[in-house]
């Protein structure tokens, strides 16, 4: 605790030095600040520049993406408020993870009254994880019940195309039939990008109804619909794909759609698919280092799919009947 206080000026120097990089020492010093140390940095705060108070966001996100260990939660909370609407934006993101429920009527006034579509856009993509918690029963029906609100009435608004694909795509976890009828109405739109929220809102609702949408959605000739189903293929889990993406990678000139596609063949599983991706590691080696990291994550990802069916199928159903077993007359 006292170290932390004493790295205060320290990371307030950087920022308020404009040529000064932001060492990684003093960010991981924000980890969960005390309140001293927060209160001096607040203080401090009006006189950083605001292009240094994004960068500083920047950082932090990326601190946090490499390292789990590390939390910025109380520093970005007092940076929802902040005047610059690209530090609201950051203090969001930064905030992927937290499941307080008390940063759901902050998250709600933003999305609602934030004069600045992204940061809008950014509050509809952090409600998306109440909806989720709502249906894992983990949050009351009652803060589930005011997010699907604020979220279907920001989908049928007038708002920026962004916020409101948004809001549908956090809606995807809803079970909701109102929902069901929003994401079907966005499906059959002309427009690509409510086709493209529209998957992938599919891919969260693990609900089979949108297998066959996924399925003809898969060799799209629009790109951003492609990528979707593809990624809404793996989400679900749709062995029915598995041809289907294969096809599409003998094909494929999107690198990030034929990644996209490598990764749901992992999320969907298979002895096919493991021997795919073992011969596309065996191939790239010695040529392209970051290409084989994915490659390998990608068959981390099939090695635990399978575990979890292996689980799955060890589970005894709630109706079988359990046999008991006659000790033998040895014992």
């Amino acid at each position: 605790m006292t170290e932390k206080k004493s790295t205060s000026p320290k990371i307030i120097d950087e920022l308020l030095n404009g040529s000064k990089d932001l060492s990684r020492r003093s960010l991981q010093q924000l980890s969960d600040i005390d309140p001293a140390s927060l209160k001096t940095l607040m203080e401090a705060w009006p006189r950083v520049q605001p292009e240094r108070k994004r960068l500083l966001l920047e950082e932090l996100h990326s601190l946090a993406d490499d390292d789990t260990l590390v939390s910025f939660d109380d520093l970005a909370r007092t940076m929802l408020t902040d005047a610059d609407s690209q530090v609201r934006a950051g203090a969001i993101r930064l905030l992927d993870e937290c499941e307080d429920l008390k940063l759901v009527p902050a998250f709600i006034k933003i999305l609602t009254g934030d004069d600045n579509a992204d940061t809008r856009a950014e509050a509809a993509v952090a409600l998306g994880k109440y909806v989720e918690l709502g249906e894992l029963e983990e949050i009351s029906e009652k803060i589930q019940r005011q997010v699907e609100d604020t979220l279907l009435a920001k989908v049928n608004s007038d708002d920026q195309l962004l916020v409101r694909r948004n809001a549908l795509e956090s809606l995807g976890y809803s079970s909701r039939p109102e929902v069901i009828t929003v994401i079907e109405s966005a499906y059959h739109r002309e427009n690509p990008d409510w086709q493209a929220s529209a998957l992938f809102a599919m891919g969260r609702s693990a609900d089979e109804r949108w297998d066959e949408h996924v399925l003809s959605s898969l060799l799209d000739e629009i790109e951003i619909v492609r990528l979707a189903a593809v990624e809404a293929a793996g989400e679900l889990s749709l062995d029915s794909a598995r041809t289907a993406l294969f096809k599409l990678l003998e094909d494929e000139e999107n690198d990030d759609i034929s990644a996209a596609a490598i990764w749901s063949l992992s999320q969907i599983g298979g002895e096919d698919v493991r021997i795919y991706i073992q011969n596309l590691i065996d191939q790239s080696e010695g040529e392209d280092d970051e290409q084989v990291e994915f490659l390998e994550d990608a068959l981390d990802n099939l090695f635990f799919t399978e575990d979890l069916a292996k689980f799955d199928l060890l589970n005894l159903d709630a109706n079988d009947e359990l046999v008991e077993i006659e000790p033998d007359e040895d014992e």
